[in-house]
Parts: structure tokens; sequence; C-alpha cells
């Protein structure tokens, strides 16, 4: 087992990405140190403590984005750091204090307890091709989208686009934190993730999958990228376990329409049923292409879309959440 003896902390637990992280560094033999706003709150954690090697190696703390010093506790002897906790939400009325505060302090507040932590090797930052797609000129169909890529913050601005707003201020941040404190740190970028949910509540992506099945479209939009959130979470343990890792990572998906998604989900579940897209007609998206050879260098093999989302609906169907 890879992380034999090695002790590593996760921070926002309760979320999708980060379950699945946990799952794989238990079955992996690392002691995982969790953090979660409240360990008491079973629907945040009996998932969590239900995994394979919970009982051994899995010890909950408590820990605020905004409570400068509150990760100490779990970062304390840690080899490395994951930190995936940021708040994701697409419709806000406050977006400093429900988006921007928690992704851009938070992040802060974890890398200065990880620079003041002299057994932290490496941090894995969990970002989003939010912080890589909003840019001026958009996007067009010759566009070969890699990491060098980045969204601009006074044009998510502008359009309100608050989420990609907070992903790309957090990142930019850590990258400038990491750079003055001589960090070593890895950033993730995936798209919108699908595949089982571990935690038993909807949460945003998955969400989008539910929402086409009941003949709504998130964002009124053509089409989507979706990424299996196996793959997400096996990236950000490779970005640990491999020593070379360095600077960012796509984790993305090719592109699918919204048909495609309907007609696939006919083929496997026959028995589904599908409300009509309330005539909304597909628009023709020109759509970019996305280059994932950095993560596949990594050793992720990506699932194909049929498989995710195969075990997406099974695991809805298993939570009745569907």
């Amino acid at each position: 087992m890879s992380g034999g003896g090695k002790v590593v902390c996760v921070t926002g637990t309760s979320g999708y990405i980060a379950s699945w992280i946990v799952k794989l560094l238990l079955l992996r033999g690392y002691t995982v140190k969790a953090t979660v706003r409240d360990p008491s709150d079973t629907k945040k954690t009996a998932h969590l403590l239900a995994l394979d090697g919970a009982n051994e190696r899995l010890k909950l703390f408590k820990a605020d984005l905004l409570e400068e010093g509150s990760f100490e506790q779990a970062i304390k002897g840690c080899d490395a750091v994951f930190h995936t906790a940021s708040p994701v939400k697409f419709t806000v009325t406050d977006p400093q204090t429900e988006l921007i505060d928690p992704a851009v302090n938070g992040t802060i507040n974890v890398l200065t307890t990880c620079k003041n932590t002299s057994s932290v090797k490496r941090v894995i930052v969990t970002s989003s091709t939010a912080a890589i797609l909003v840019r001026q000129p958009p996007l067009g169909p010759n566009d070969v989208v890699d990491e060098t890529f980045f969204s601009d913050p006074n044009l998510c601005l502008e359009t309100k686009y608050w989420y990609p707003l907070s992903k790309t201020l957090a990142e930019n941040a850590a990258w400038q934190f990491a750079k003055d404190n001589g960090i070593d740190m890895v950033v993730m970028n995936p798209g919108f993730i699908i595949g089982p949910i571990l935690q038993p509540t909807l949460n945003f992506s998955v969400e989008m999958i539910v929402d086409i099945i009941n003949g709504k479209s998130t964002f009124n939009t053509g089409s989507y990228r979706f990424v299996d959130v196996r793959d997400v979470a096996l990236a950000h343990v490779k970005a640990l376990e491999t020593p070379s890792a360095n600077g960012r990572y796509i984790i993305d998906g090719p592109s699918v329409t919204v048909n495609d998604v309907r007609e696939l989900l006919r083929e496997l579940f026959p028995d589904l049923s599908l409300a009509d897209m309330n005539g909304e007609s597909e628009m023709n998206l020109a759509t970019y292409k996305v280059c994932v050879e950095k993560a596949k260098s990594l050793g992720v093999e990506f699932t194909p879309i049929e498989s995710s989302l195969r075990d997406t609906i099974i695991s809805l169907r298993e939570k009745c959440l569907l």
C-alpha cells in the first residue's frame, strides 16, 4: 500500500470530491485527518466514518475556512494537505460573503498553516476549469485549452460570473502565496464532475444530471463536459504520489450535448422517465478542445461517460435522490 504510515489532511471532507479522495487515501493505507465544519453533524460525517479503514485511520477535526488558525490541529504532523473546501454556488445574493471570502481567505488560511507546519511537504489544491475558461474573446472551436489558460477576473466581475470569479481569485492568491513562501503546491482544475456519490445529499454537478432527466437544463447551454469523480480523486492522490507533479492539471471530459446525455440515459435505463426539455432547442455551441495530456501523465485513465452516467444513476437510486 502506497500510503502506509503517511498522514495527510483533507479539508472540506463532507463534499463530493473530498469524500472520494478520503475513500481512496484510506484504501491506499494513508491515515487521514479530515476537516468538517461540524464533526457532530452525522448527515455530513456518517458516510465518511463508514468507509473501509475509517475506524483505524480516519480522524475528524472541526475547522472553518474563515477562522484563522482553525486548521492547525488537523494539519499538525501531516506529510501533505489536500485543500478541497470551497463553496460551490451559482446563485448568490452576496457573492463576496457567500463565495469570494471563503474561497480566497480560506485558501490563504490553509496555506498559512501549511507554511508554518514543517512536516508538510506538498499541498494539493482543488481549483476548477471555472478558473480557466472565462476569457475574452470567448473560446472558439479552434482553441485548445491547456494549463496556461486563466480566467479573466475583470470579465467574471462584469458578467457577474461569481463562482468562476471566486475560483480564479482563490487560485491566483494561492499561486502568489506559494511562490512567496516556497510552498510545493499542485493545483487540480476539474470540470463538471459526475459519477457515484458517497454523501447522502445531491451536490451541484450531479444535480445537473437530475435536471436533464427532469427536463431542465442548468445553464441553458447545448453542451457540457463531464468528468468522473473517481478520476478526479485519483488525479489528486497521484499528484501527491508523483514526485515530479507540478503546476496545474486540467481534468475534464469530451464535449457532449444534452441530447447525447438523454440518448445515453435512454439506452442505459429504458425504465427511466425522461421529461421533455420544455421545447428547448439545442443551441449550436462552438466548443473548444481541451488538452488533458498532463493529467494522463499522472497515470489517470479517463472513465467513459457511459460508465460515469450509469454509476451516477445507480447511486442516485440507491440514495433515493431520483
